[in-house]
């Protein structure tokens, strides 16, 4: 079954206000990000690679049967960068994405392993990431960097994820994370990793609850101490679990159009985003593979005011906690955000639930 029945963004729209209006993209992936000329690109440089070096023929290559063959496109397409230069070339992309949607932050993950086992040196990837980072600047775009683990890696690939961290990080390496399968592979199995992570000042963000139950969102809770959570969708069935993330303010990474895509929700009316809202827990949307899944930050903005009846009060309130929810130091926040009106700084309020109503 094909789980792809998302239009793309649309070209030309008239909602100004939503791209003026400041965002922060918590949860992309940089090599997701990737824009359709920019894999043709790199396709037609490596031609036994199995991805199309056509861009037109990409959109039918991302079209998931489910979250398992994602998984084995996206290894595909995260196999075309074999050189320093190719990371550069796709921070470059992305923010000049970013910027033209109005996302003025980012905080990127960053699979190490994938690159480093393609023979970019762990050294060479955080100076190619602090390159593409200063083009983004130029942009108008402030990235930061999360290294994740991927949970389809043995052994070995988390603890060289670990050591590129802890031994050869970009300069605005901020998280730990931890991405891919999670039918059969437990959270709790990287507990050393991220203990030695957070005990060097990376903050924990793991992905958790996307195509499995709410035990994994538990785990990244009490085994990796999870600040925010990639996804998470999971706990809106657990009233236990959606107290707990009220209560410890630990946000939820919300990207409903790829839970579209992937097949671990049938529609984005379906959605479980509004029960997260009226349970009062943090959230955030984020884009997560753009391109891949036909959508944008913008786009995810516009499509959950379409199908799931958020507000525009709704959607500002969200654009400001995914600062509040991110890393960046506070003077970067506030100049990223400028005042709010009477110039005080901005300030997000939790997203009321669809309907205008606050939370009980």
């Amino acid at each position: 079954m094909n789980h792809t029945a998302i239009k793309p963004p649309a070209v030309g729209s008239d909602d100004d206000w939503l791209v003026s209006m400041p965002k922060a993209d918590l949860h992309v992936h940089l090599v997701g990000s990737a824009a359709p000329a920019t894999v043709a690109a790199l396709a037609a440089r490596h031609p036994d690679s199995g991805v199309p070096a056509d861009a037109g023929q990409l959109a039918a290559f991302y079209k998931f049967r489910d979250f398992a063959h994602f998984l084995d496109v996206y290894k595909l397409v995260s196999d075309l960068v074999r050189s320093p230069e190719d990371v550069v070339t796709l921070v470059a992309g992305m923010a000049g994405d970013m910027a033209a949607q109005g996302t003025v932050y980012a905080e990127v993950t960053v699979t190490p392993v994938s690159h480093i086992s393609a023979g970019i040196h762990p050294g060479e990837l955080a100076q190619a990431l602090d390159i593409g980072a200063a083009a983004a600047r130029a942009h108008g775009v402030e990235l930061a960097w999360v290294y994740d683990i991927s949970a389809l890696v043995e052994r070995d690939g988390a603890h060289r994820t670990l050591d590129a961290a802890l031994h050869h990080p970009p300069a605005a390496l901020t998280g730990f994370g931890l991405g891919g399968a999670e039918t059969g592979v437990s959270r709790a199995g990287f507990r050393d990793e991220f203990a030695a992570a957070r005990a060097a000042g990376l903050h924990s963000v793991p992905h958790a609850g996307e195509s499995v139950g709410p035990g994994e969102v538990w785990a990244a809770i009490d085994e990796l101490g999870a600040e925010r959570i990639g996804h998470g969708i999971a706990a809106a069935g657990d009233r236990r679990l959606l107290g707990r993330l009220r209560e410890a303010g630990i946000t939820l990474e919300v990207c409903p159009s790829s839970n579209v895509a992937t097949g671990v929700v049938p529609s984005l009316a379906a959605h479980p985003l509004p029960r997260l809202l009226a349970a009062g827990v943090p959230v955030v949307l984020g884009s997560d593979d753009p391109p891949m899944f036909g959508t944008s930050l913008l786009e995810e903005y516009r499509r959950v005011r379409d199908h799931l009846g958020l507000t525009a009060s709704q959607l500002r309130a969200l654009a400001l906690a995914s600062f509040e929810a991110s890393f960046a130091p506070a003077a970067l926040r506030q100049r990223l955000l400028g005042p709010a009106p009477g110039g005080q700084p901005a300030r997000a309020a939790a997203p009321a639930a669809p309907g205008g109503q606050p939370p009980a």
